[in-house]
């Protein structure tokens, strides 16, 4: 028989076991739909951070190729402008050579601005015809004969024995510029699309600037260093050319956009861009005209009464110039097309205050200080203009529209830089010079005061 507390053991004992046997199941039970659950929640939660951090990357690889698509496009714009450059290199490249010429072939200031006007007569002319043509056969054929022109002259200089050459050299120079002007800066254009025009305007005004400037200052380098003075340097275009050529050659361009009526005729306007073009010629047209002067007889104010005879200094003036005039573009994109006109008109007026006072004074940091507000007042008049005109005219309007505002400032400076030309032989230079530049400071205070009354707030860039 057992005692009392071995049967109070063993019912413990048996009372443990069944709790055991109990509990187990249930806990098991109970622990398997909670342990599902946390499991779920912890996969949902691990797979939405999987997600996060996928599309993060997928975000960053596909911002990362559209930036280098634009890239790609944006160097494609300014590839576009090379035969802008190649051609407007051209265009000044004589310049620190005329001195030579003058020397050899016995001519006077008159006559030197006389052949540096028969370019303002080709380019005009190019105008005329090339805006229209362009915008109604296409680009293509308007630039591959220009191009094929530049390289005609190039060799015409290369071998000028006579006034007649140099003058026929530089008015093919000029229809060749007149045509770029026109279907060229159109067709960097139609490159970069509608979504890259400011891009497309800074890429072929900076091209035409700094083709301008770094014409002449490879020419008098050259001419100082290497035989053949007058020879070199066109031998070294005509290379530039050929490959402008090929480049435009291979370029996919729009068709034109047909139409009726005469191919040659003073360049028309879409009347939505007709204050756009005449705010950009008050600003653009007295500054070309005060780089024209320093290009056409800036020599002769260098070596005549300031004693610089170094054709570097010469070319490296012009270099200086629209070097400037290429810089300052760069510098006021953020600024509105207004500030831009009136920084431009601002600018041309204190390069004619320089310019006669460096002739009175015989100083030639004035004379340089003249050149580089003159391009930064080209510059700014360029852009300003080109972007307005760009934002208000249509693409199948815009080479005969830019033509347009080309006409309105190549103009003045053909005819004023002639005027002092001859009037520099009758009174003399520096007589001659001053009375250049009271006209060009009058016209460029006129020209601000338009702009500040007519032009729009849009970016220049």
């Amino acid at each position: 028989m057992a005692t009392p507390t071995a049967q109070s053991t063993s019912v413990n004992s048996s009372h443990s076991r069944n709790d055991a046997v109990s509990q187990t199941p249930m806990d098991a039970v109970s622990q398997t739909p909670m342990d599902a659950v946390s499991q779920t929640r912890m996969d949902a939660v691990s797979q939405t951070r999987m997600d996060a951090v996928s599309q993060t990357r997928m975000d960053a690889v596909s911002q990362t190729r559209m930036d280098a698509v634009s890239q790609t496009r944006n160097r494609t714009v300014w590839l576009a402008a090379w035969p802008v450059f190649a051609v407007f290199a051209l265009s000044n490249a004589a310049t620190p050579l005329y001195g030579i010429w003058q020397r050899e072939l016995g001519f006077s200031s008159g006559t030197l601005t006389a052949i540096f006007a028969c370019y303002i007569v080709g380019l005009l002319s190019a105008l005329l015809v090339a805006g229209v043509v362009s915008d109604r056969v296409g680009r293509k054929p308007v630039l591959l004969p220009a191009i094929g022109l530049a390289m005609l002259a190039s060799m015409l200089f290369a071998t000028a024995g006579s006034v007649v050459m140099l003058a026929i050299a530089r008015l093919l120079t000029g229809i060749a510029v007149g045509a770029i002007v026109s279907a060229g800066m159109a067709a960097v254009t139609d490159i970069g699309g509608p979504e890259r025009k400011r891009v497309a305007a800074l890429a072929a005004s900076t091209a035409m600037v700094l083709g301008a400037g770094f014409g002449p200052l490879l020419a008098g380098v050259l001419s100082e260093t290497l035989p053949g003075p007058t020879t070199t340097i066109f031998v070294i275009e005509i290379a530039l050319l050929a490959s402008a050529f090929v480049l435009v050659a291979r370029w996919d361009l729009p068709k034109g956009a047909g139409g009726r009526g005469p191919w040659v005729r003073f360049p028309a306007v879409a009347p939505g861009g007709r204050t756009a073009v005449a705010v950009g010629i008050a600003v653009f047209a007295p500054g070309i005209t005060a780089t024209s002067f320093v290009l056409s007889l800036g020599p002769s104010v260098l070596s005549h009464l300031l004693g610089a005879t170094n054709r570097v200094v010469a070319g490296g003036l012009a270099f200086v110039m629209f070097l400037a005039a290429t810089a300052i573009q760069f510098a006021v994109r953020p600024l509105r097309v207004r500030s831009v006109l009136l920084g431009g008109a601002a600018a041309t007026a204190t390069s004619m205050i320089a310019l006669v006072a460096s002739l009175q004074c015989s100083s030639l940091p004035l004379f340089v200080a003249a050149a580089v507000f003159a391009g930064i007042g080209q510059g700014l008049g360029q852009l300003g203009g080109l972007t307005a005109i760009s934002a208000a005219v249509p693409a199948d309007r815009l080479a005969e529209t830019n033509a347009a505002q080309n006409v309105g400032g190549y103009l003045p400076a053909a005819v004023l830089p002639v005027t002092a030309g001859f009037l520099s032989d009758a009174i003399g230079l520096t007589a001659g010079a001053t009375a250049f530049g009271a006209v060009v400071l009058s016209a460029a205070a006129a020209g601000g005061l338009y702009a500040a009354l007519r032009s729009t707030g849009s970016r220049a860039g």
